[in-house]
């Protein structure tokens, strides 16, 4: 008697269903030979041809720059990943689809990208049937499911003697409250100025739900993410990681004397559509005829830096959970913040804020500069050149805006 086969056991995936032919032509002309009879026999059931096909196409996105990787080879592995997928999926085992189809998501192009989300909108579903996060909230009492709570609390005296030399002492950056889109671009967007807005961003639901440790790791612990682990990008220890949504939280939590792990500059709402759902683009990044450049996930422990470089966009930073500090110099100072002669870092600067050799910098101590800490809330804009260093002084989750005026804007 044939086994019956329910839907729910089995991963749809209509856009590969239809596009298949047409790609293992693409990949077959760019000399991907052995990579097609993989990917054949994997449609045809075998796991081993899964993998390997999902190999040779990790291999392709890893031989060079990234921005010379064909894109044939990005959707290349978005079709290996769904592949595997659906062998973990048909064995139940959803947490490694998951991870599977995270990485497609993170790693792939966009031909197959609806059939990735659906698979993750599935296998997210199951898994959650098989094993629901206990609620800390009722069992341990309190504040544990919390990430910053009241004891997280800062000390002054004590963060001043974290900071870089001179802060909060110089010039603050100017803040004002439920300021409306036409006083933004009169008084802060058309000049180019940096302001700190309060009262802004009330009505997002993230307010409330991503402090709740309970609520993260049920819609996105499962989750793979990439992870920056080191002090910052600029040193020798920095390294990046994959990880569960679930155990970079708690990394967070505990926040050991280890070096920090930093989610940074990760477009997670593109990957994780629950969250996204949480935010809300503010109306100021609608200034200057908007083009949306990306929405970037910062998510770290206390401590976590980032260090002085300026973006070529305008840039809101809004703080959802925790505090942070941020300095900034204007774009006119470049040349005394003596950026990295390196093409790929002529964005960042060789000084250290958090330990100035004068005698290698010197033109860098007088400088002038405005600060402030962002509190929960609290949105920052950062016009586009603008040098910031910024340095998390509690468990910290804030989400950066960037876009692009018009030709036709008085700031383009």
């Amino acid at each position: 008697m044939a086994t019956v086969t329910s839907d729910d056991d089995v991963l749809t995936t209509p856009a590969l269903d239809t596009e298949a032919v047409n790609l293992l032509q693409m990949i077959s002309n760019e000399g991907g030979y052995a990579y097609v009879s993989m990917s054949t026999r994997a449609a045809n059931g075998d796991l081993r041809a899964a993998e390997a096909a999902r190999e040779m196409a990790w291999e392709q996105l890893h031989s060079g720059p990234w921005h010379s990787v064909l894109p044939v080879w990005r959707d290349a592995y978005s079709m290996a990943c769904l592949y595997v997928a659906k062998f973990h999926y048909r064995n139940r085992e959803f947490v490694e689809a998951l991870r599977v189809l995270d990485m497609g998501l993170i790693m792939g192009g966009m031909l197959l990208r609806k059939d990735l989300e659906l698979a993750v909108g599935k296998a997210t579903e199951r898994a959650n049937d098989l094993v629901r996060v206990s609620d800390e909230s009722v069992v341990n009492g309190g504040d544990n499911h919390k990430l910053v709570t009241n004891q997280n609390e800062i000390n002054m005296i004590q963060v001043l003697q974290i900071l870089p030399k001179k802060s909060l002492s110089c010039k603050l950056v100017s803040k004002r409250s439920a300021l409306s889109l036409e006083g933004f671009m009169r008084d802060y967007f058309l000049s180019g100025s940096p302001v700190l807005l309060s009262d802004s961003m009330t009505h997002w639901p993230a307010r409330t739900k991503w402090n709740d440790l309970n609520y993260l790791k049920r819609v996105a612990g499962y989750r793979t993410v990439p992870v920056e682990v080191g002090k910052n990008y600029l040193c020798n220890d920095w390294k990046q990681e994959m990880l569960t949504f679930s155990d970079f939280l708690e990394r967070i939590r505990a926040n050991g004397p280890d070096v920090p792990t930093y989610l940074a500059q990760h477009p997670l709402f593109d990957q994780i559509q629950e969250l996204r759902n949480d935010i809300v683009i503010p109306d100021y990044c609608f200034a200057g005829g908007t083009e949306m450049k990306s929405v970037n996930a910062w998510f770290g422990p206390a401590g976590t830096v980032t260090p002085l470089h300026h973006d070529p966009h305008h840039n809101i930073l809004a703080q959802v959970v925790g505090k942070k500090y941020v300095r900034l110099y204007p774009a006119s100072l470049s040349e005394e913040l003596y950026p990295h002669t390196e093409s790929m870092l002529k964005n960042s600067s060789q000084v250290d804020l958090d330990n100035i050799d004068p005698d290698e910098f010197p033109k860098f101590q007088d400088l002038e500069f405005m600060d402030c800490i962002l509190e929960e809330g609290d949105m920052l804009y950062i016009p586009p050149k603008w040098w910031h260093y910024v340095r998390s002084l509690t468990t910290s989750l804030s989400v950066s805006f960037w876009w692009s005026a018009s030709p036709s804007s008085p700031t383009s």
